[in-house]
């Protein structure tokens, strides 16, 4: 085999630059890798370690040039902080870089922007291509516009979903019954999985829980399970707390279950895209891969969530039984009421708060959080088949009320690794006050999530809001409705202005 022929010899540098999810070269304008004519800003490079063969895999990153000094010399290739970690190599090294091929799997995202449908062979290469970074993140957007347009087919999803549980490892627990519980999202607070997963490992059964973090909302349950212990494991580590606890609140991402998802997620979220093709393959892929055999599926309804009507609800219930049943995975689906948030606090602290207040029978914890999680639990220890049907509720009460919920948590916090010093709610607040005199006859929830974003939620945990009201609740002009935390002055004008214009709740 032959050394690499690429184009120039650079020295490796740091560069001190996050760039999420994508890797970024940066050289010098005038250096002499750039007076080669297909290495233009914004287009892809190979990176390999000077002297390194043809067939060594390279480190694609997309390249920035630089104009002004400081940043890299005109004989140094820069590297983000996540390519610079990828590469493995130390700062000094001799690297070469040529330019990158097209990838071949952009005739399928190009197809399917013609509104094609795509088979598992062109799904499967686009999600090598993707998680070996040889996409950017216009082509990721693409991709997902692409698939967003018209939606899915059904054998699309199970095609993608197929594709997406490829691309990492999967987790295998050596146990017929390992349950899991999902919820679909848009709901505010609805933080019902911190306290389901605690109930049922107290139980016994297997539980190994893996969140996603925010797309679109003010927290995610990693987000949310972060304020209490870490939640970025190793997969080992994951299985050990498992085996020992019977559950685990941890994110995916560390432990590459499907690591495709984690990819278009980082380019879904500043997008605010979330198609119901995409979630079905995305929730599914990540259930498969954590080792799941049932899950529990909660698809809230309302005039503000993600499905507005029961017909929508059961077309979502039918594809996600469909392709959890072809991938060997029994799904259930339950259809909650999603009109009004579940709990008072939305953002991660104050979601937090909320939980460990239902897990330590509070009586002023919010009651609507504690009746939802207990049905919830109920309906999953009824997959045990020595729980009699009917059974699962009352015994998901007994297993709360008498403290082992409880008991469980602080258990897996502590292995998971407890947070020393707790977090607290941001120390900036306004109140948000009622325009009128009148009843609260409904929630704008994607208006109350932005206004929890705006505030600084997820990135600043204590940042969110403190609900005050519930439907169909009396409330005299002037008073409150709802209280902003933040962070930052900034955040918190930004936040209160959106909340001045529309505070997101309706009184008639």
């Amino acid at each position: 085999m032959r050394p690499s022929t690429a184009s120039t010899s650079l020295r490796l540098r740091a560069v001190g630059i996050d760039t999420d999810a994508e890797n970024v070269a940066y050289l010098a304008r005038g250096c002499a890798a750039c007076r080669i004519d297909a290495l233009r800003a914004a287009s892809k490079v190979a990176i390999r370690a000077e002297g390194a063969l043809d067939d060594a895999e390279p480190l694609l990153a997309v390249l920035n040039v630089v104009d002004g000094a400081g940043i890299v010399g005109a004989d140094e290739l820069g590297l983000s902080q996540q390519a610079f970690v990828l590469l493995g190599l130390p700062e000094g090294t001799a690297v070469r870089i040529a330019p990158a091929p097209r990838p071949a799997s952009l005739d399928g995202v190009r197809r399917k922007l013609q509104g094609e449908p795509l088979d598992l062979a062109a799904m499967r290469a686009i999600a090598r291509d993707v998680v070996a970074r040889r996409y950017t993140r216009s082509e990721i957007a693409a991709f997902l516009v692409a698939c967003g347009r018209d939606d899915l087919e059904r054998d699309e999803i199970l095609a993608l979903t197929r594709a997406m549980l490829e691309t990492g490892e999967r987790l295998d627990w050596r146990e017929a019954l390992v349950v899991d519980k999902h919820c679909i999202g848009g709901i505010p607070g609805n933080r019902t999985s911190m306290v389901v997963v605690p109930i049922v490992a107290a139980h016994g059964m297997l539980i190994p829980k893996t969140s996603s973090r925010a797309i679109t909302s003010p927290s995610g349950t990693a987000d949310t399970m972060e304020v209490l212990a870490e939640v970025e494991l190793p997969m080992e580590r994951i299985r050990r707390i498992v085996e020992r606890e019977r559950g685990c609140i941890a994110w995916g991402g560390t432990a590459r279950l499907a690591p495709l998802d984690d990819l278009l997620i980082s380019v879904e979220r500043p997008l605010a895209l979330d198609s119901p093709g995409l979630m079905v393959a995305s929730i599914l892929a990540k259930k498969l891969a954590a080792g799941s055999t049932r899950l529990l599926l909660d698809i809230p309804v309302g005039p503000s969530a993600k499905v507005r009507s029961l017909a929508d609800a059961q077309r979502l219930r039918k594809t996600f039984e469909h392709v959890g049943r072809a991938m060997g995975l029994h799904v259930e689906v339950t259809i909650t009421d999603g009109s009004q948030p579940i709990g008072r606090g939305v953002g991660p602290v104050l979601e937090a708060r909320d939980v460990m207040a239902v897990l330590a029978n509070d009586p002023e914890a919010p009651a609507d959080l504690r009746a939802k999680s207990i049905r919830l639990a109920g309906r999953i220890l009824e997959f045990d088949p020595d729980v009699r049907g009917g059974d699962g509720e009352a015994l998901a009460r007994d297993i709360l009320e008498s403290g082992r919920a409880a008991a469980k948590m602080a258990a897996i916090v502590d292995a998971q690794g407890r947070r020393p010093v707790p977090l607290a709610p941001g120390r900036l607040v306004a109140e948000i006050t009622a325009p009128r005199d009148g009843r609260v006859t409904g929630y704008d929830h994607l208006r109350l999530a932005r206004a929890a974003r705006h505030a600084g939620a997820p990135a600043s945990p204590g940042a969110g809001l403190d609900l005050f009201v519930r439907l169909g609740d009396a409330v005299r002009a002037g008073r409150p409705l709802y209280r902003l935390h933040a962070e930052t002055p900034g955040e918190l004008d930004l936040a209160r202005r959106w909340c001045e214009a529309d505070p997101g709740i309706a009184i008639a």
